[in-house]
């Protein structure tokens, strides 16, 4: 895998209403030509549900652009393209296989963390309206994942993306989703609980899953 890529583009959207009862979401977001990251935001991205998404451990999400050929090959009737599942960042050659937890990449002047893969729900179900498709997307192992910042400032569409650090015993993340989503390797569950560059949330229930094996 190269260590060196290129951001090919930058997404952002606002609170709307989405589905039969009109719940806010910001899945739906536009292209822009940069986002201002600071420690727990962007100027431009905003979250409607701030329990569920952003703060510190989920400020940026990532998409590899590459897994909508896998959306449209199994869910013809969805109309899928850039940005439309929800990510900030699409970055060709970055995907869920080949990014770790803990990796901290550049975006040009800007550093982030991984820290957790997105856990899909039923508004990427909603905002294609295709049943099940976040139960896909989950059991795939094509969720993204969401940064922490390390380094605040600008990243501009055309920047270099550069991975600066990788953490020596650590996953990838979508080993990380079909752990969670067979919940069979009590081994893996228990290593993943105790990866301390993996945020908190995913961290617990990691472990949750390692007790539940070892219940069994």
């Amino acid at each position: 895998m190269s260590t060196s890529f290129s951001v090919n583009a930058l997404f952002a959207g606002k609170p709307q209403p989405l589905g039969p009862r009109g719940a806010p979401s910001s899945i739906v977001k536009a292209p822009v030509d940069a986002l201002t990251v600071h420690m727990d935001r962007t100027d431009e991205d905003e979250q409607a549900n701030k329990r569920l998404h952003g703060g510190p451990e989920k400020v940026l999400h990532q998409f590899n652009p590459t897994n909508y050929l896998t959306l449209r090959k199994h869910f013809p009737e969805g109309e899928f393209s850039l940005g439309s599942i929800g990510e900030n960042i699409s970055v060709e050659g970055m995907d869920d296989a080949t990014v770790y937890i803990g990796d901290i990449w550049k975006f040009g002047e800007v550093e982030l963390q991984v820290s957790a893969p997105r856990a899909p729900c039923n508004k990427i179900s909603q905002r294609f309206e295709v049943p099940n498709l976040d139960r896909f997307v989950g059991e795939r192992g094509i969720t993204g994942w969401y940064y922490r910042v390390i380094k605040t400032g600008t990243i501009s569409v055309g920047d270099e993306v550069t991975l600066l650090h990788r953490e020596d015993d650590t996953v990838n993340v979508h080993t990380l989703m079909q752990c969670a989503h067979t919940k069979a390797d009590k081994s893996l569950a228990q290593k993943l609980a105790k990866l301390e560059a993996l945020d908190d949330e995913w961290r617990e229930k990691c472990q949750k899953i390692a007790d539940k094996i070892a219940d069994k």
